[in-house]
């Protein structure tokens, strides 16, 4: 019987009869969890008026799920490390489920945020426990093709979900936004105790309990902070108050980490070259595009009248691009390297960005469609090559804690992008001209020049890659995903 950190390809029977269908069972509870957050966003008018709240009230059912995923993602490697990759995959799955189903059948929103909060329980193990089992599931040669292949649901779901939730709206009740997880969950959930290699340590550090207060809280308070920016909530003194708080306590736990023999996220890991360039670099990246989804569809329904439903099929392009991408993917990986890629490719995807400011009223259709083709392109691109860098040079004992700081960094980055976005926005468009579309397609133009240049900058960061860094992972082997 193979040890548990092996590969699930030193033993022939499982590598025949499982191995092909870990990528597509990772790959459907990724969907499940991207297709949630967007396609809620589109029914948030409706579910308040359903519940006798004020529209801009729902924000707590936003910002509690993201909260959850702050507070619970840290601890993911060593869950899966303490209790073993299925069971704490299919237990994700299942909580994630569950939640759903109890924010399909809330009353009021005080019950709907408890439940969201559950959800955010399952989703912050999906993608850590999920990449991890990827990680002790495949070579090295092997895991571009993998990570490709699971990432497409990444940028799939928040394509879909603004199609999909205005069609629930318009021809369901709104209930089915949440129950549309039902079915998917159940098949998961048996498929990954069937099919699901389990891995674990024997020997299981014990879990740092001040740590995870310290920086779980730490983190909860910033992504709260972020997910409040923008209004007039709070004032400028509470916000930086509240940022003051929440740097205080993420840095308590930098201290702390230093000082404890099994620290909650292992910092040391950023030593690591291609780690530290992997994960930082991802961070700064996502902040510049990381918006995208935000902005887009305010340019093509506020500023040009697009319907929800029109505005999603001009996203739909990018989900192609992604999908045709991953079949190029490890041979350009393969020729370039992952510093040409990541260089090269962050400058192309700044470019992409600024691009978007030229689209207006007298824009042809087919060059919308072209920009967001290219664009999903490149960003499938520089998603899969970021995440399968991480775990280049990580040891094998190490990926569960790589994989969890990655997670959360990346978290976080969205909570930033976000943020970013709707900063930019807000200084270009001031609330007299929230009235007039001329003025708010110049202000989304103003805002996407600025993440662009945001992008452009973040290639810093990539040219402490080396050459050969991450050769062993570009000389693929052939492995059949379905």
């Amino acid at each position: 019987m193979p040890s548990p950190n092996k590969p699930l390809s030193s033993n022939p029977t499982l590598a025949s009869s499982s191995k092909r269908l870990v990528p597509w069972l990772i790959a459907v509870a990724f969907f499940m969890e991207s297709l949630d957050t967007t396609i809620l966003n589109t029914a948030v008018p409706t579910i308040a008026t359903a519940l006798h709240v004020a529209p801009l009230s729902m924000k707590s059912v936003l910002a509690s799920y993201t909260l959850s995923l702050a507070v619970f993602i840290p601890i993911s490697g060593w869950m899966a490390d303490r209790f073993g990759t299925r069971r704490v995959f299919a237990s994700a799955i299942g909580i994630f489920t569950l939640g759903s189903f109890l924010c399909g059948i809330s009353t009021n929103i005080h019950v709907m945020v408890a439940c969201r909060i559950l959800q955010g329980c399952g989703g912050a193990m999906m993608v850590p426990v999920g990449r991890l089992t990827l990680v002790r599931t495949f070579d090295k040669s092997e895991l571009i093709r993998a990570m490709s292949f699971v990432a497409i649901p990444g940028l799939i779901g928040p394509m879909l979900g603004p199609i999909a939730g205005g069609l629930i709206v318009g021809y369901l009740q709104w209930r089915f936004i949440f129950f549309v997880n039902l079915p998917v969950g159940i098949a998961g959930l048996i498929l990954v105790y069937l099919h699901l290699p389990d891995y674990r340590e024997e020997n299981t550090k014990p879990l740092d309990i001040v740590g995870l207060i310290l920086f779980g809280s730490g983190v909860a308070l910033l992504s709260y902070v972020l997910e409040i920016f923008g209004e007039h909530a709070l004032s400028l003194e509470e916000i930086l108050g509240l940022l003051a708080i929440s740097f205080a306590l993420i840095g308590g736990y930098g201290l702390h980490a230093t000082q404890t023999a099994f620290p909650l996220l292992q910092l040391d890991l950023f030593r690591i070259r291609t780690f530290s360039a992997a994960v930082s670099g991802s961070f700064f990246t996502r902040l510049g595009i990381g918006g995208v989804p935000f902005l887009l569809p305010l340019l093509y329904q506020v500023g040009l009248g697009f319907t929800p439903v029109q505005s999603g099929l001009l996203i739909m392009p990018q989900a192609v691009a992604a999908m045709s991408m991953k079949f190029m993917m490890p041979k350009i990986l393969d020729w370039v390297g992952f510093r040409g890629v990541l260089i090269s490719n962050t400058i192309i995807l700044g470019l992409l960005l600024m691009l978007f400011a030229t689209v207006g009223p007298g824009t042809r259709l087919w060059v919308i469609v072209l920009q967001a083709f290219c664009y999903g392109a490149f960003m499938s691109l520089q998603y899969t090559s970021m995440n399968t860098l991480v775990y280049a040079d990580i040891p094998r004992d190490k990926t569960s804690n790589a994989s969890s700081i990655a997670s959360t960094m990346q978290q976080m980055s969205i909570s930033f992008g976000v943020a970013a976005a709707g900063l930019t926005t807000t200084l270009f468009i001031p609330p007299s001209s929230l009235s007039n579309p001329g003025d708010i397609i110049h202000g989304l133009h103003e805002a996407f020049l600025v993440l662009g240049g945001f992008t452009l900058v973040s290639t810093v960061i990539f040219h402490r890659l080396k050459s050969g860094d991450g050769e062993n992972e570009t000389r693929q082997k052939d492995i059949h995903l379905g």
